[in-house]
């Protein structure tokens, strides 16, 4: 019985850790990293509004975790501290700006 508990107690916490909580991770991060110069909205500041943007979620997270030359700073260069799953989980909350 014991066993059994411990094994559905695992489950569970792999299960929530699949969870979607991207999408609010993703939200918290844009709003620390970029709603400064994007707006909190995405409707742009200094930066360019990105409320219905063209870029797919895979061409945001390259530009996030890769940089691109012909891009004004910071997007020239990788975003610092910013690992895959953390751009992964901006370019999904982008997604939703409308």
């Amino acid at each position: 019985m014991r066993k059994i508990f411990i094994l559905l107690l695992v489950v569970a916490m792999f299960a929530s850790l699949s969870l979607p909580a991207f999408a609010q991770d993703g939200g918290a991060t844009y709003k620390a990293k970029c709603a400064a110069c994007h707006g909190a909205d995405g409707a742009g500041k200094i930066g360019p509004a990105l409320k219905g943007t063209s870029l797919s979620a895979g061409d945001i997270v390259a530009l996030l975790t890769k940089g691109n030359d012909a891009k004004k700073a910071p997007h020239k260069k990788a975003i610092s501290g910013l690992s895959d799953a953390d751009a992964k989980g901006v370019a999904d909350y982008v997604k939703t700006l409308k």
